[in-house]
């Protein structure tokens, strides 16, 4: 059942397989940011997880906003509860589907945020510490696994530019140290931004050695909207 539903709502089915696989959830979308196109649906499990994914790209309001903006997740235990009037287009629009939880975590790469995993359920729901943690760490995942897949694998923008390559490797090199990651990662990272950026990797990389960008990540407990 999942493999058709993904096949209609996404090329990328096993990543939101894997949400519904290890939590208590009734459906699952993930969208990236960024690139030829203000927002790509990479997946979706069902007809309610892709309609809440469209809501909010088509009314420019829901949680998905915050988290883009604060790198950190929005979980709303109940979609009828009044707090949800924060995106008041957004809550009117939702209490139309079957979705009573809804639950929006960043894909962070480091620094970056590649897009969001939207989670719901049918019936109000609080996940648990270790639930969150959970999706914390599957949404993490998922976004290595869409940057690996989605950023080019080569450095063609610069091929032949020796003094450009050093920049790169210089700003592959302060990301590294900033995310304490690895080179790869790193370098990972640095197309990431340009991809969601509509920029060269060049001027990305120019601007990390600038210091105008930073990859260093945010510091902040997780927000949860259980009004």
């Amino acid at each position: 059942m999942f493999e058709q539903m993904a096949a209609r709502y996404g090329t990328h089915g096993d990543l939101c397989a894997a949400f519904l696989q290890e939590l208590p959830l009734d459906g699952a979308a993930i969208s990236v940011f960024g690139g030829s196109a203000a927002e790509t649906l990479m997946c979706a499990s069902d007809a309610t997880a892709a309609r809440l994914d469209e809501l909010q790209y088509d009314l420019g309001d829901g949680p998905r906003w915050d988290v883009f903006r604060t790198h950190l997740p929005v979980m709303i235990p109940d979609l009828g509860a009044p707090g949800v009037r924060s995106w008041p287009a957004f809550a009117e629009a939702a209490a139309m589907t079957n979705a009573q939880a809804f639950l929006v975590f960043p894909l962070l790469a480091g620094g970056l945020v590649l897009g969001v995993a939207e989670l719901y359920c049918n019936a109000p729901r609080v996940l648990s510490p270790a639930q969150v943690n959970g999706a914390t760490r599957l949404a993490s995942r998922t976004a290595w696994t869409l940057l690996r897949g989605l950023m080019p694998g080569s450095e063609s923008d610069s091929a032949g530019v020796p003094l450009a390559r050093r920049e790169i490797h210089q700003a592959t090199g302060m990301v590294l140290v900033q995310t304490d990651s690895t080179a790869a990662e790193a370098l990972q990272l640095l197309r990431g931004h340009a991809f969601a950026s509509g920029r060269s990797l060049q001027d990305t990389a120019s601007d990390v050695v600038s210091r105008r960008l930073d990859f260093t990540p945010t510091t902040g407990a997780a927000g949860t909207d259980s009004q």
